[in-house]
């Protein structure tokens, strides 16, 4: 995935989406599967030997974004927790987010439940031992979507350390089971993009309100936009900066790039205006009008909606949702937005004509 504090897009040249296989062929998934609620028809098919492992190690969790993001990062850091042989320290909520939550796991979850359940595979704690406390922690960012192997290999940081500090949860453990009305929706849906044109571009703009506002970006937004999201910024306790130099942060590289750059970017790469792109993201800011400098370049873009009517995606509201489904292991590209921001303004000063831009950016994004 193409991410960042700004933009994340997936280029992907096909998009094959979860291959239909039997669930115990993952490799390395233990025979897990995910569910909400178990029945009497699931049995795991390798079981483990909980009196045998010493919990003497602890790993503390920062659950990041909204309720539901949180909700499965802290599903993910269980089962991570159990390949690392781990003590679960209860998981600390996202209070500075836009959704202005202070709740803590205890206010939402019913904590003992959730110990007491668990306590056959993973042990749970409320809070380090006081002995703990002051002893220094390895602190890390597992990386997004890794499947049991790479954690089998973080257990190497029990040789050094007694306590693991994961600063986010969402993301961080591949989910390769997916239910099968969800991999139902996510084929019809795949099916629907082919069908348009074959390959196709998942586009994640990250252009929305709230990002704009908290990363203090309004390059090319009306005096009227900017004040609306400084407006927002000033007004959303949980963010601490509030006073934000929107030409620094463009210039470092920490803005989203916009609809217009993005297609700039795309006919840059030599993707041809007859692309289908699909936009996978939230409300643009700006809305149809912000859109209008995407589509002048790319005209054949597509949304969820456009894919599948509201009354058939609703069942699937509390799930990761399409954007999720329509993720698979392609071909990814990350910009580099701050050498890009420098080519754009060289551009725009009228120093650089189109066709050295389109070198130079696919000079430089060619081996990414």
């Amino acid at each position: 995935m193409l991410s960042s504090l700004g933009t994340s897009f997936y280029l992907k040249e096909q998009l094959l989406l979860c291959q239909m296989q039997n669930f115990g062929d993952a490799p390395l998934s233990y025979g897990l599967r995910p569910c909400v609620k178990p029945t009497s028809k699931i049995k795991l098919t390798v079981h483990f030997h909980i009196a045998a492992t010493v919990w003497d190690h602890y790993m503390t969790v920062k659950s990041n974004g909204g309720l539901n993001q949180m909700r499965t990062g802290i599903a993910d850091m269980v089962a991570v927790a159990r390949i690392m042989n781990a003590t679960l320290v209860i998981p600390q909520l996202d209070k500075r987010s836009f959704w202005h939550d202070s709740s803590t796991f205890s206010d939402i979850f019913d904590e003992l439940h959730f110990i007491e359940t668990l306590q056959e595979d993973v042990n749970i704690v409320k809070e380090l031992p006081l002995e703990l406390a002051n002893v220094p922690r390895a602190r890390k960012h597992f990386t997004s979507w890794s499947g049991a192997n790479y954690y089998e290999e973080m257990r190497q940081l029990w040789k050094e350390y007694r306590v693991i500090h994961v600063a986010k949860s969402d993301s961080r453990l591949a989910n390769n089971d997916l239910p099968l009305d969800i991999q139902s929706l996510g084929k019809k849906l795949v099916e629907r993009l082919r069908a348009r044109g074959g390959r196709y571009i998942a586009l994640h703009l990250r252009y929305e309100k709230d990002m704009l506002s908290f990363t203090g970006c309004s390059y090319g937004l009306t005096d009227e936009e900017s004040e609306e999201l400084r407006m927002m910024r000033e007004n959303t306790n949980h963010w601490k900066v509030k006073k934000i130099n929107s030409t620094e942060q463009r210039l470092g590289g920490f803005c989203p790039l916009t609809p217009k750059e993005i297609g700039i970017f795309l006919r840059a790469l030599c993707y041809p205006p007859s692309s289908l792109i699909y936009i996978a993201a939230g409300k643009i800011y700006g809305g149809n009008t912000r859109l209008l400098e995407l589509t002048s370049r790319f005209p054949n873009i597509v949304f969820k909606e456009t894919l599948r009517p509201m009354r058939e995606l609703r069942a699937f509201t509390a799930v990761e949702g399409p954007t999720q489904i329509l993720r698979s292991n392609r071909k990814t590209i990350t910009p580099d937005r701050k050498g890009l921001v420098e080519v754009f303004d060289y551009a725009g000063n009228g120093q650089q004509i189109e066709g050295i831009f389109v070198v130079t950016s696919y000079t430089d994004h060619a081996q990414k």
